[in-house]
């Protein structure tokens, strides 16, 4: 049976416009990091794909090592865009990301041209695409020079194969001399991609928020749930089926302490007199800021999707509860 989209899909949700650009997202846009691996049920991803779209979420995030097998992210939504979605491939907001180990030798990881250009027409073939919304070199380059990379995300959009670039984990330093650079160029750098929870507060310590807003770029955040860590699936043990159990890479059980319990329950609780779940209140927490374009947000099941996106329906803080969250993660 052939997917048709809810046609009521964009009047319940909002956009923010990225940084000053001409372009917007919706304020909770849907990561293939997780889920979306050769491991993983394509009935599933089909399903949570349809929830997200259906309701308004526009922006569908990968990168070319998305898997596992690396790659397998791309492949499987590739997929479900040619059989399924392929009619609403310009109502679709499409990114992916190199920067990361790809392939072996010297051309298959961080910052070169030869990497960044590589990468992406395979990224591209394996999506069946023609072009992505955004590109992001996907983490800074100690080796590389910064111009070259650079150079490289501009000659990619001049190509025709991306509209937009974007970088992904720069410190607002080296963002801000990237958009020196890229401006000169006169190249469409809207956003960048960053970690930014209630319990990694790295983007306010190294500068980036600043600089964002200072450049006029967006900033969209990944990990807002901390891998889940922020959600109320540990309050009472470590579930057979949680993340930790069934994919140990990016929540280890050793983070899950005793006094990292604690501080979940308290934040739990606060979400609750709130009137929302943890997720729903650390979705708000990241989006309350204005310099925050959306969040990023995974999910195994459809009904994570629409819980996350009731955060954005209420993402005001008191004094005296930003002063509580605070004093709970320190």
């Amino acid at each position: 049976m052939t997917y048709i989209a809810n046609s009521g899909r964009y009047k319940n949700v909002q956009y923010k416009r990225c940084g000053r650009s001409g372009l917007l997202l919706p304020r909770v846009s849907f990561g293939l990091w997780h889920n979306f691996g050769d491991n993983a049920d394509y009935e599933n991803m089909k399903k949570l794909c349809f929830t997200a779209f259906d309701n308004g979420i526009t922006h569908f995030d990968l990168a070319n090592n998305y898997g596992p097998k690396y790659g397998a992210a791309e492949e499987n939504f590739g997929k479900i865009l040619k059989e399924e979605m392929k009619i609403y491939r310009d109502e679709m907001l499409i990114s992916t990301k190199a920067g990361y180990d790809m392939w072996e030798g010297p051309y298959g990881n961080y910052g070169s041209k030869k990497y960044l250009v590589a990468s992406l027409d395979q990224s591209l073939k394996r999506m069946g695409l023609e072009y992505v919304d955004i590109f992001y070199h996907h983490r800074p380059d100690p080796e590389t020079p910064l111009w070259e990379t650079m150079h490289a995300l501009d000659s990619i959009v001049k190509s025709g194969k991306a509209l937009y670039v974007g970088l992904s984990n720069y410190d607002g330093k080296r963002m801000r001399e990237a958009a020196e650079i890229l401006n000169d160029m006169g190249c469409p750098f809207v956003i960048n991609q960053n970690r930014y929870s209630i319990l990694d507060r790295t983007v306010e310590n190294n500068g980036l928020l600043d600089a964002a807003e200072e450049k006029g770029k967006g900033v969209i955040c990944f990990s807002p749930l901390a891998q889940g860590l922020l959600t109320d699936r540990y309050i009472n043990g470590i579930p057979e089926d949680s993340r930790v159990k069934t994919d140990g890479r990016f929540l280890q059980e050793g983070r899950i302490t005793p006094d990292m319990v604690e501080k979940i329950k308290k934040l739990n609780y606060l979400a609750k007199e709130r009137g929302q779940t943890l997720a729903q209140m650390a979705l708000a927490w990241v989006l309350k800021d204005d310099r925050i374009t959306s969040v990023l947000i995974g999910a195994s099941k459809c009904e994570q999707i629409l819980d996350n996106l009731k955060a954005a329906e209420n993402t005001s803080f008191s004094d005296e509860e930003l002063k509580m969250i605070d004093d709970i993660v320190k």
